[in-house]
């Protein structure tokens, strides 16, 4: 493009063949219509047939039954597409009182840019930023509102801004790396483009209800006469959305590639406006952008992600992040520089309060991520970074013990023999091997001889939780070359229970999205929010762990919880790694060697080192939960 009114031209021109194909949809709704209006008229002006013409009398009575249901599936159709309620981007609403010099900022760089300012600003809890139309009656937003002149202009879109870019951007940075941003509201506010944009995303949102099978109802009891009806009403339903289902794709099919380059049009036309302003600092942020997304998405997954899996959500995550890029700088050589930085002044301190608005995205994080419940509860409460070591890490390991310790006291041990006072089943016929039991004379009980006496039958009871226990299970025997092949049935066998917590945890985020539809449309409702909850996680925070990964994260934090125990240690955080274990105040991370030759090799050497070298007493009970 040589400049943004090209880009604005083309836009505009891709606008209007996107309308182009809505007109021709309404004409071929309307041609039946039209078609049985001129045979009426010619019929009662004599010209096509004569009133008293049967043959003629019938085409027109046929072709006026054909439009009024063409045009009654077609106003059903426009009915769906103009109310189906849009996918709304889950944010954290910033009002200007509590941001005025973030809202100052951004009027300041709409005037320079000579484009309109931001309707409103709100945060995401990811590393991105861009502008969303919310003028959909569902959403409670206007289209237009009083522009120069006296007239109606419409009105500008949401500027959603990724709340770690907040934190760990400058000021100046931010504005660069808004500049772009804010240039995409000269051409949406065009008439042409706004209106095309309403249409497909009308399109998208009636082929969402389709899918869905129309909005979520409560059952009615069976046997009742809602029942039937209900019934009936499925009935009906199904085909009527799959006919509107039908409708909606084939338009979209049609308009795809003129609302692609569209957009593209809309995005070249903004980069080409922004250039003028800040483009070398922009170069910096963008910079700042890549670092922003790795140091946030170990941030999730390393992080937050074992407080969420227990019930925790930590209430700081942006200052966090914040943490944790400062951490990688620390590491990475190519980012020596970047720490130096945070003695500028940082973009959050044009927020009023940004531990209250840090606090609401760090939840809807939660619940974007995770699936996590919509407000804090008893069973889903915040944590702090102070507190996260002893109620997340220490927690989190020792749970994680208490489950390996499960598993073993179900699994039996491999190399067990029956105890030789134990009763053979009933059903078992005498053998060579095992000959019938003699039936010896009661004897007296020598109340002299030392130990305890054993009365009634014996009975296996679980084996003390201790660190010694978990070696002995996956260690190969004296006289046996370490293969490793003992702890497969224990790793099965947590994967097995793993994935059963998993699939509660889904089924409970699914059921709270349901119960949101129900309750109310989106977040104002006080409920759960269907277009979150209703398909949250979005996606999962990490790749599915296999068996022996599995088996080594418990083992790991048996060995964690015995070195608390027993040799001094502490639980700590790592803002990359996570949960850490802290040895005289410094962390260790040589553990991992020494537990994968155990799980994988069968070979408990190199961990008994490590124990030694620690002081941790392997043989000593560790306390679980």
């Amino acid at each position: 493009m040589a400049g943004p009114e090209e880009g604005a031209q083309a836009a505009r021109a891709r606008a209007l063949a996107v309308l182009r194909i809505r007109g021709a949809a309404l004409a071929v709704a309307l041609l039946p219509a039209a078609a049985a209006v001129v045979l009426l008229v010619g019929g009662a002006t004599g010209r096509i047939g004569g009133s008293h013409d049967e043959g003629w009398t019938a085409v027109r009575w046929a072709v006026v039954a054909g439009a009024v249901v063409v045009l009654l599936l077609a106003a059903a159709v426009a009915a769906v597409v103009v109310r189906a309620r849009p996918a709304l981007s889950p944010t954290v609403p910033i009002a200007e009182e509590t941001a005025p010099d973030l809202y100052r900022l951004v009027r300041d760089l709409a005037e320079r840019l000579e484009v309109p300012a931001p309707s409103a600003i709100a945060l995401t809890p990811d590393c991105d930023s861009w502008l969303e139309d919310r003028t959909h009656r569902a959403h409670g937003g206007r289209r237009r509102t009083a522009g120069a002149g006296g007239g109606r202009a419409p009105v500008a879109p949401v500027l959603v801004i990724g709340s770690p870019f907040l934190w760990w951007m400058r000021v100046g940075e931010l504005r660069a790396l808004l500049a772009p941003v804010v240039a995409g509201t000269g051409p949406s506010v065009h008439p042409d483009i706004a209106a095309a944009r309403r249409f497909v995303r009308g399109l998208d949102a009636a082929v969402a209800v389709a899918a869905r099978g129309g909005p979520e109802r409560p059952a009615p009891r069976r046997g009742t006469p809602g029942a039937a009806v209900a019934a009936l009403g499925r009935a009906v339903r199904r085909p009527a959305l799959a006919f509107l289902g039908w409708i909606a794709r084939l338009l979209l099919r049609g308009c795809r590639d003129h609302a692609a380059e569209m957009e593209r049009a809309v995005a070249a036309a903004a980069s080409e406006r922004a250039q003028a302003v800040d483009y070398g600092l922009r170069i910096v942020a963008q910079e700042q952008v890549g670092l922003a997304y790795a140091g946030w998405d170990r941030l999730l997954t390393r992080v937050a992600l074992p407080a969420w899996r227990m019930g925790r959500w930590p209430s700081r995550l942006d200052a966090g992040v914040v943490s944790a890029l400062t951490e990688l700088s620390r590491r990475d050589r190519l980012a020596e520089g970047f720490a130096s930085r945070l003695s500028e002044r940082p973009a959050c301190d044009l927020l009023e309060e940004p531990g209250l608005i840090d606090e609401a995205t760090s939840l809807l994080a939660a619940r974007l991520f995770h699936g996590g419940p919509s407000e804090p509860g008893p069973d889903w409460s915040p944590v702090d970074w102070g507190a996260y070591p002893e109620e997340v890490v220490d927690r989190k390991w020792r749970l994680e013990a208490a489950r390996l310790h499960r598993v073993l006291d179900e699994q039996p041990h491999p190399d067990a023999e029956p105890h030789p006072d134990a009763e053979p089943a009933p059903d078992a016929e005498p053998t060579l091997a095992r000959p019938e039991p003699a039936q010896p004379a009661p004897a007296q009980p020598d109340l002299a001889a030392s130990g305890p006496v054993a009365a009634g039958p014996v009975t296996s009871e679980p084996a003390a939780p201790t660190l010694a226990r978990v070696m002995e299970r996956l260690t190969a025997a004296p006289d046996r070359a370490p293969t490793g092949e003992l702890g497969e049935e224990v790793a099965v066998l947590l994967s097995v229970e793993l994935a059963r917590e998993e699939a509660l945890h889904r089924a409970e985020a699914r059921a709270r999205g349901r119960a949101g539809g129900r309750a109310g449309e989106g977040p104002a409702s006080g409920g759960g929010d269907l277009w979150i909850d209703g398909c949250a996680p979005l996606f999962p925070p990490q790749p599915p762990r296999t068996g022996r990964e599995l088996l080594a994260d418990h083992v790991t934090a048996m060995v964690c919880c015995a070195a608390i125990d027993t040799a001094g240690a502490a639980p700590g955080l790592d803002w990359l790694d996570g949960p850490a274990l802290l040895v005289g105040g410094r962390r260790r991370a040589d553990l991992a060697y020494p537990v994968l030759s155990l799980v994988e090799d069968g070979d408990a050497e190199p961990l008994r080192a490590w124990l030694g070298e620690v002081g941790v007493r392997a043989e000593k009970p560790v306390r679980l939960v």
